[in-house]
């Protein structure tokens, strides 16, 4: 079976192949023997149902582009935009195709030769100068909660006035975290000593969303660390991780941005760099491909990657020492929800369920297509609303189908995505990072007191 790669028109401006830097490489591309596994597990094949909106469609692609038989034009490059970026292929194909390592040399061809329209164009600049900078989204905590809390935010959404606009733009304003007043806070110290004996000494990265709008995540992350004998170390120079642009194909910005967090690290003299969001965490083990050509930073960068651990990870590979609590009085049932980059990027998957089942009258579901992407999937699901909107509603349907009464959750993207489709269905069910669960259990604080 082949692609059904649909015939370009003359108006493309496009080169007619990828350039000659480190374009998807042919012994990658020949892996794939098209046998259509990946198929039932492809969230934008499951929503388009177009052999080219698939991973072994796009493979044909890339390959059609690299041979000169098909041009890099708007057709085709709304096809390899359509990808999730989610990795569910990797991780289902019996032949080990490295998916992966194609589509992320395709974006940075994309990015380099192909010329958006004005629209696309100004959507994107204003996503990448914009969220990679925790410093920039700052500045505008105040109009933002301003505009939630005089009710503007209802407003527009009950009118449906901007889904006419732009649904790029309603999308993202759909997705808008609450801001509150520990939005405007920056509680951590760059130091936080262990409690009791200490075992290890551990680099923490803030994130950008997760600093500004769920720092009660990285609060529980420190004091998570601290209980069982992580002194945690927090520097402030650090900045983005690099994960939005390096997804879409931004790789001058993703390597400046690298070599800042490489930078902000480098004489910490930690055992293990920890972070608590899945997309970031799939990124920072990726620092030796992404300054690969970088001579001053390559080793560097290899060297880095190998000491990023999730928190979920980490805490599975040095065990628990500070006593867990019950979280109720009665059993509390815990849906866990699998962050793409965690499961698929970085096979992730016991560990969050093992901590969880850690804590007494922790009762775990699992949900049906646990392994589906949500629609999250970084800036996706404001590039690409129509989409992410079916895939959004199917995960909030399978979680609360598992009668869970809790959503653990361990990627800020997919929070948010959650809770937007929650919303949407009138249910209240309380969306939290694992995390804040093991800190809350450590700490003895009872759910119910919320």
């Amino acid at each position: 079976m082949t692609a059904s790669l649909t015939p370009e028109t003359p108006e493309s401006s496009s080169p007619k192949s990828f350039d000659s830097q480190h374009p998807p490489e042919p012994q990658l591309i020949d892996a794939c023997v098209h046998c259509g596994f990946c198929l039932s597990t492809c969230p934008s094949y499951r929503v388009l149902g177009t052999e080219s909106d698939s991973p072994r469609g796009r493979i044909y692609l890339m390959d059609a582009i690299n041979e000169g038989r098909a041009p890099l034009s708007p057709t085709s490059v709304q096809h390899f935009d359509s990808c999730l970026g989610c990795l569910a292929c990797v991780t289902t194909c019996p032949s080990g195709v490295q998916y992966d390592q194609l589509i992320s040399a395709t974006r940075p061809q994309i990015e380099r030769n192909h010329p958006r329209n004005l629209g696309d164009r100004l959507f994107r600049n204003l996503l990448f100068s914009l969220f990679p900078y925790p410093d920039r989204l700052r500045m505008l905590l105040a109009p933002l909660g301003l505009y939630q809390k005089l009710g503007v935010s209802r407003l527009v959404r009950a009118t449906g006035l901007l889904d006419r606009l732009s649904p790029r733009l309603a999308a993202m304003e759909s997705l808008l975290p609450q801001v509150t007043v520990k939005s405007f806070q920056d509680n951590l110290p760059t130091v936080v000593p262990a409690q009791g004996k200490q075992r290890y000494r551990v680099g923490m990265i803030l994130g950008c969303v997760q600093r500004l709008f769920f720092s009660e995540v990285n609060e529980a992350t420190a004091r998570v660390l601290s209980a069982n004998g992580c002194e945690v170390v927090i520097p402030k120079s650090q900045g983005c991780c690099a994960a939005l642009p390096q997804h879409q194909g931004q790789a001058d910005q993703a390597q400046a941005l690298a070599r800042q967090m490489i930078d902000a690290f480098a004489d910490t003299e930690v055992d293990a760099i920890v972070i608590n969001a899945a997309g970031c965490g799939h990124t920072l083990k990726e620092y030796g491909h992404i300054l690969q050509d970088d001579p001053d930073y390559c080793d560097k960068a290899k060297e880095f990657a190998l000491k990023v651990k999730d928190i979920q990870e980490f805490l599975g590979a040095i065990g628990l020492v500070a006593p867990l609590h019950p979280l109720q009085d009665q059993p509390l049932t815990v849906v866990y929800q699998d962050a793409c980059h965690l499961l698929h990027g970085q096979k992730i998957s016991l560990q969050p369920r093992q901590l969880l089942q850690q804590i007494p009258g922790v009762v775990l579901r699992e949900p049906t297509d646990a392994a589906l992407c949500c629609g999250s999937a970084g800036v996706y699901n404001m590039l690409q609303p129509e989409v992410a909107e079916e895939l959004g509603q199917q995960k909030v349907n399978n979680l609360l189908n598992t009668g869970a009464v809790l959503i653990a959750s361990s990627n800020p993207g997919c929070s948010l995505q959650i809770l937007k489709h929650l919303e949407r269905q009138n249910k209240s069910v309380p969306v939290m990072h694992p995390i804040r669960l093991l800190d809350h259990s450590i700490r003895g604080i009872k759910l119910d007191a919320y």
